[in-house]
């Protein structure tokens, strides 16, 4: 057996930072505690060991370092595609080690952690994945000088032959897809009570805690599955299963077994991407065997999220730059090991991001809608197409709300209609359809379309436009050519470079043809016409956030601007039109003569015509002819809500426009998404609102209405498990009377005073991002003085998953977040048993809002708030007790609430309203029994 490689450590200080103040462990063994002001003389220009260099400079308040051994990025290249959390103590649970006790034992367990990863990379340098690893390693030593290149290509056995692949041309080593041909008839069998709760048995596994409550779930979730009776009746069930029910196992036990059984999949949805995750863990308990799983399970997300083969072929080109060379190295070494492709939110480390900036990783998705699907000569080993024939033959598609409404509104999409779905956080439908069935002429949307359509007019773009498209399809064909060069011509009716500052300039007098060109631009036109209704309607306020007026009565300019965009956009569609249909017709005309790739990028290039450009185009046409009818009478019900606003970013006008959402977006779900299926299971732990629990037919009746299974043939099934938590003995609810929600400094002392008093396991939740960013300025000192990290949204530079990880694993650490902390937020045991509300959680006030409340508040648009409100409340609540033993303490920093919002907080937990004082000591005392 041959003997392991030497190991070559760096011989290098390890860093710890706390906020001002590093600890600092020499290579001679001195531990040293120095202020912020004096590290860089201790260091004398020695790049130092550590763990996330930029979250590092910001805690030290310190410039970026210029060069240091960063950890993440050892581990993301000796151990790529496998998670941890971006702190010593995360990295030490990733590699099983016991977590450090204090910031000396982190700066001593620094060098053991890369030796450890080194010696996994030697142990493993016979494996396929790392056959190029060696000559990866020289090639960013070379570029960018990395500082792990030295110890890398030691531990790999420097000097040994290597192949000559360039390594960053990973799509050489993925496999192709295969095409599952086409699906079979699913079968109609059910899914009876009693063989979902034996399911439940098996998948949990003898000897297993009993959870009955977990058991009459899952028997209440078969009845989704039964086999459905009549066209567009839907057999629907409203499940809610309060936290601890266990309910994500207690509907996998039905829907796989009906998955199994009939050879159809089941789709699993959810919220948000970090929820898709946890599922997909969750299923792991089905089906342990990773090959397995692989094929029974599938996770589904929009192509915007996956890694583009073909932009990382076109990134190669910087490869060479210091600063793209190890972020495309280290994605290169996770393509080949990713279980799917996903950069956000999937396997993909998102601290890479961090480290080396969004720049050099979000351009490698598709967040453009750039993909040319079958000309790409990637397309067999495209991580979305593999995703995409997997989901066809899997069991179970865990996707999420967004991909599920678009599929449907394209009338089934890539994947097709499921039949059967599982609806998780299914509170959240009403929200997911508003976004999904709404439509905006803005700015942004048309100068988008004017891209996708004309490609890159300036700067570096991998937009290609139609032309080169569907050049190869058109040929010399007169009759494909007209009607593209025709859509081109009036494409450029749409904004062109540099729309964004003509937005907000007063016309002046033009000084060339061009100048004259962009000053009658129909959109442009339009979008001045708007933005001067809203500056002159809307209310004067802060000038730093968005602002928004009525449609009616229009401006004086606005429907004169608005009838030539609607000729104008008509002009856009109508050669599109001819063009799709006659690459359809194609088809059928040269049957015989086209080859099956052909006939592919012929069929991908129309539907990507009608998907792209010909349905916003005729949503915006409908729109702009609205505008000519007359406005409807006061407190007359209609489908839709049309506004206009002016969007800014850190006070920075950045877009305008004409936005319409419909008035109860449950209608087009039920119509597109419900009613074609066979069956769905609608479920949460806060389907109904606790306000209306004395009348239980109110509040199942608002249930449906916000899912939707209100607009359906036939009446859902209701079901609802208590959770199994002792919530009085393990949890404390406060409101706190003496802070002035409206003094931010007060709110961010008695916060502060909160977390001290537990110990870090914080969550601090805001309303507003100002506030959050002012009350982590005044808290961060303090409670990183006495070892408390403190973390934020919108301050710390992690997204959402990565900042709830490094909460998850920092046991005394405080976080401060807005709704997307409040909702997606799983973190069981001691890392989370305090949270602050800084006030009440009222829906924002909007136009939107304002009509939504008039209109579906059955008469009471203040119960409609309270309602929302309420809700919010209940679901932060929520995320305090995980498990049975977790304890817990809810506080809101509002003696304004009214008394009647608190009935959203389980039952059995009194809400006492006291001084901070009195507060912040309980907090303490309760907390301390642990």
């Amino acid at each position: 057996m041959a003997l392991p490689p030497r190991l070559l450590l760096p011989d290098a200080p390890a860093l710890i930072a706390g906020h001002g103040r590093a600890t600092l462990l020499t290579p001679d063994g001195e531990l040293l505690d120095i202020p912020s002001a004096e590290l860089r003389r201790a260091l004398d220009g020695a790049p130092p060991l550590l763990v996330h260099g930029p979250a590092t400079a910001r805690r030290l308040d310190l410039p970026r370092f210029d060069a240091c051994f960063d950890l993440l990025e050892l581990f993301a290249f000796c151990l790529p595609a496998r998670p941890a959390a971006p702190t010593p103590r995360g990295l030490a649970m990733a590699l099983d080690l016991d977590p450090p006790a204090d910031d000396a034992a982190a700066a001593a367990l620094l060098p053991e952690m890369a030796t450890i990863l080194l010696r996994r990379l030697a142990a493993g340098r016979g494996q396929p994945m790392n056959r190029d690893a060696g000559i990866l390693a020289a090639q960013l030593r070379k570029a960018a000088a990395w500082p792990w290149a030295d110890s890398v290509l030691a531990a790999l056995g420097a000097g040994e032959e290597k192949p000559s692949l360039d390594p960053y041309k990973v799509w050489r080593r993925l496999p192709d897809w295969e095409d599952p041909g086409p699906a079979q008839p699913p079968a109609s069998f059910d899914v009876s009570p009693t063989e979902a709760r034996a399911r439940l048995g098996q998948i949990l596994g003898e000897g297993a805690e009993q959870r009955p409550q977990q058991a009459d779930y899952a028997s209440a979730a078969a009845g989704a599955f039964a086999p459905r009776a009549d066209q567009g009746a839907p057999h629907v069930v409203l499940a809610e299963a309060g936290t601890g029910t266990g309910k994500t196992l207690g509907y996998i036990a039905p829907a796989s077994l009906w998955a199994e059984r009939n050879g159809a999949p089941v789709w699993i949805s959810t919220f948000t991407r970090n929820l898709q995750r946890q599922i997909d863990q969750e299923l792991g308990r089905l089906y342990p065997d990773p090959e397995e799983r692989r094929r029974r399970v599938v996770v589904r997300k929009g192509r915007e999220n996956y890694l583009c083969l073909l932009n990382l072929e076109e990134a190669l080109g910087q490869a060479g730059h210091p600063e793209m060379a190890v972020p495309l190295g280290l994605v290169a070494r996770w393509a080949l090991a990713t279980r799917d492709g996903d950069l956000m939110g999937g396997d993909f480390p998102g601290w890479i991001v961090e480290l080396h900036g969004p720049a050099a990783i979000w351009p490698l998705a598709d967040r453009r809608g750039e993909c040319i699907r079958s000309a790409c000569p990637r397309y067999k080993q495209c991580y979305v197409e593999h995703s995409i024939r997997r989901a066809r033959t899997a069991s179970l598609v865990v996707a999420n709300h967004a991909l599920v409404m678009v599929q449907a509104a394209l009338g089934g999409g890539e994947d097709g209609r499921p039949l059967r779905y599982v609806f998780d956080e299914g509170h959240h439908l009403f929200d997911a359809a508003d976004a999904a069935f709404s439509a905006a002429i803005s700015g942004a949307e048309t100068a988008e379309l004017r891209r996708w359509l004309l490609g890159a007019e300036g700067g570096r773009s991998r937009a290609r436009g139609l032309r080169r498209r569907i050049e190869e399809l058109a040929g010399d064909i007169p009759e494909l050519l007209a009607p593209m060069e025709a859509a081109l011509q009036a494409a450029r009716a749409l904004p062109g470079l540099g729309w964004v500052t003509r937005l907000s300039e007063e016309p002046r007098e033009p000084t060339s043809e061009a100048a004259a060109e962009r000053l009658a631009n129909p959109t442009e036109l339009f979008l001045r016409a708007v933005r001067r209704q809203v500056l002159a309607r809307a209310r004067e306020e802060d000038g730093m956030y968005d602002v928004e007026c009525d449609l009616h009565p229009l401006g004086e300019d606005v429907p004169e601007a608005a009838e030539a965009l609607e000729r104008a956009l008509k002009r856009v569609e109508e050669p599109l039109a001819g063009l799709r249909d006659r690459l359809m017709a194609r088809l059928e005309d040269e049957v015989e003569e086209l080859e099956t790739g052909d006939r592919i990028r012929i069929e991908t290039a129309a539907k990507g015509i009608e998907r792209r450009a010909l349905m916003p185009l005729k949503a915006w046409q409908a729109m702009l002819r609205a505008l000519r009818e007359p406005p409807a009478a006061p407190g007359a019900r209609r489908d839709f809500v049309d506004w206009l606003a002016l969007t800014r970013r850190e006070g920075r006008e950045v877009d305008a426009g004409l936005h319409r959402h419909w008035l109860d977006p449950t209608t087009p779900f039920a119509l597109t998404v419900a009613a074609p299926s066979h069956g769905m299971l609608i479920t949460s732990a806060t389907l109904r609102d606790n306000g209306l629990l004395e009348d239980a037919e109110a509040a199942w009746a608002a249930a449906e209405a916000r899912t939707g299974a209100s607009h359906l043939a036939m009446p859902a099934i209701r079901a609802a498990v208590a959770s199994p938590f002792d919530y009085a003995s393990r949890t404390r609810a406060f409101v706190v009377t003496d802070v002035d929600k409206a003094r931010n400094g007060q709110v961010a002392a008695a916060m502060q005073a909160l977390f001290l008093a537990s110990g870090g396991g914080g969550l601090g939740l805001f309303t507003a991002i100002r506030r959050l960013r002012d009350s982590f300025r005044h808290m961060a000192p303090g409670l990183e003085a006495a070892g408390i990290p403190l973390y934020a949204q919108h301050v710390d530079a992690m997204d959402n998953a990565t900042l709830v990880d490094v909460f998850r694993a920092e046991e005394d650490a405080c976080l401060l977040g807005t709704d997307a902390m409040r909702d997606g937020v799983d973190v069981p045991g001691r890392s989370l048993r305090l949270l602050v509300f800084d006030r009440v959680p009222w829906p924002r006030p909007s136009i939107l809002h304002r009509e939504r409340r008039i209109h579906l508040s059955g008469g009471s648009p203040s119960a409609y708030d309270d309602a929302q409100a309420r809700h919010r409340l209940r679901q932060a609540f929520g995320r305090l007790i995980r498990r049975g033993d977790d304890r817990g303490v809810f506080v809101l920093l509002d003696r304004s609430c009214p008394t009647r919002l608190l009935a959203g907080l389980p039952e059995g937990v009194p809400v006492r309203r006291l001084g901070l004082s009195q507060v912040v000591a309980e907090t303490r005392d309760f907390l301390s029994e642990a």
